[in-house]
């Protein structure tokens, strides 16, 4: 399971309508790639539907989209969104990662 935040969800869904996808279809796709400097990096965009295998997770009003493979680095993660005078984003705070990058950006699992 991943879990998504009231303030992760509410910027999904803001994200969403401004880009025109559907919400009652369209969602969040959050994955894992190779690179970024601590090895793995989280990968995010908006998709109008999920595909066949995805794991799809509802909480909070949103959508995400999660291919079994990066589920597998994801999996317990909770999903929320910052805004500061810094920075703003979406955060990633995941269990498996044993270590990460400064940025938040990049993680070993």
């Amino acid at each position: 399971m991943i879990h998504v935040t009231e303030k992760a969800a509410v910027k999904i869904r803001e994200l969403l309508a401004k880009e025109g996808v559907p919400a009652e279809n369209g969602g969040l796709r959050v994955g894992v790639q190779g690179g970024g400097c601590s090895g793995l990096s989280y990968a995010m965009r908006l998709e109008t539907e999920a595909r066949s295998r995805d794991k799809v997770i509802e909480e909070n009003g949103a959508r995400i989209f999660v291919d079994p493979k990066s589920f597998l680095y994801l999996d317990n993660t909770t999903l929320d969104y910052h805004e500061d005078l810094m920075r703003r984003g979406f955060v990633f705070q995941n269990p498996q990662a044993t270590r990460s990058c400064g940025c938040g950006s990049s993680f070993t699992a």
